[in-house]
């Protein structure tokens, strides 16, 4: 009908200021109570929409998009890595599709490094003993963890999360080494005083790796059993970006043979279940993917998402597409 308003389906509710910004371009709609829809539902509920403001965990690949129909203009996702969509498929149905790089960048740093000092400190394992009540009393040899200052940091992804991870060890006193698909710029090597190293040689001398880098099919269990063996027995694993980049199994055999001296994880291959082998650890810290989780973040990453979806339908660019090809 000739002035209809566009439709726009979210697929999981979002902060009010960013329901606001769809409702004054289209009809908005959302599954309530808020859910994940499994495929069948999420096709049927983006049929006859305009645009699309989704999550990582909606699969948006061809099915999706005919599901839709031709009328879809815009998939705009509420995250920065995308492995969960196919943005070739998109592309090829003249569909745009953004996400929502930048706003997240100091949340997931603050976790990651929160997480790094839980399991060196063993915060979580001392949380956990009083808790339960069980007898304690001070003395020098009492729960003791490892010190940051002077040890290694190695950095799998020097992009905007890794630089800003990078920024905090520095004030704890680490030195900085990197690895990834591409140099990062002399600028940003001078600033962090970080050293390019291959991956090998990374994993080896680092007292700390921190992994920043997006799921790739080359990324999918970059850390294995092999990986684990090459790393210090006294090294930690930290992982804040996409759960399969470790081989969970692989990890929680090395962590309970003291391959590696501990892990903090924020992300799992198959969220939101958890290998059952890290549950039983103490020298694993873990968090149900809270990178981004703070009101700040959570709602500027929605208003970004929904600024994009407008922009397309308005016929302007979008502030930050993903390009397909």
């Amino acid at each position: 009908m000739a002035g209809a308003r566009p439709r726009i389906v979210v697929t999981r509710e979002i902060p009010e200021a960013a329901r606001e910004v769809l409702h004054a371009a289209g009809d908005v709609w959302w599954p309530q109570p808020d859910r994940m829809l499994p495929t069948e539902e999420l096709h049927a509920a983006v049929a006859g929409a305009d645009a699309v403001v989704s999550t990582l965990q909606d699969r948006i690949d061809g099915a999706f998009a005919d599901a839709a129909g031709p009328q879809l203009k815009v998939v705009s996702t509420v995250a920065v890595g995308y492995d969960n969509a196919d943005v070739p498929a998109l592309t090829d149905r003249g569909i745009v599709f953004t996400n929502t790089p930048g706003v997240l960048t100091d949340a997931t740093a603050d976790l990651a490094f929160g997480l790094l000092l839980s399991v060196t400190r063993r915060l979580g394992e001392g949380e956990r003993l009083l808790r339960s009540r069980t007898p304690w009393s001070f003395h020098l040899g009492f729960m003791l963890g490892s010190g940051l200052q002077g040890k290694t940091l190695g950095i799998v992804g020097l992009g905007q999360i890794g630089q800003a991870m990078a920024r905090r060890a520095l004030a704890f006193g680490m030195e900085i080494v990197y690895s990834g698909r591409r140099r990062a710029d002399a600028a940003v090597e001078r600033e962090l005083r970080a050293r390019y190293v291959p991956f090998p040689e990374l994993l080896a001398g680092s007292d700390v790796v921190s992994l920043h880098c997006p799921l790739t099919p080359e990324t999918r269990h970059l850390i294995d059993a092999d990986a684990l063996a090459t790393m210090k027995p006294s090294a930690y694993l930290v992982n804040t970006t996409r759960g399969p980049v470790v081989d969970e199994g692989a990890l929680a055999d090395a962590l309970a043979r003291g391959v590696i001296a501990g892990a903090g994880l924020d992300v799992f291959e198959k969220e939101p279940e958890v290998h059952p082998g890290l549950l039983e650890l103490d020298n694993v810290a873990l968090a149900p993917h809270l990178g981004s989780a703070t009101v700040e973040t959570r709602t500027e990453m929605a208003l970004l998402a929904a600024r994009n979806a407008v922009a397309v339908l308005t016929g302007a660019e979008p502030l930050t597409p993903v390009k397909g090809r």
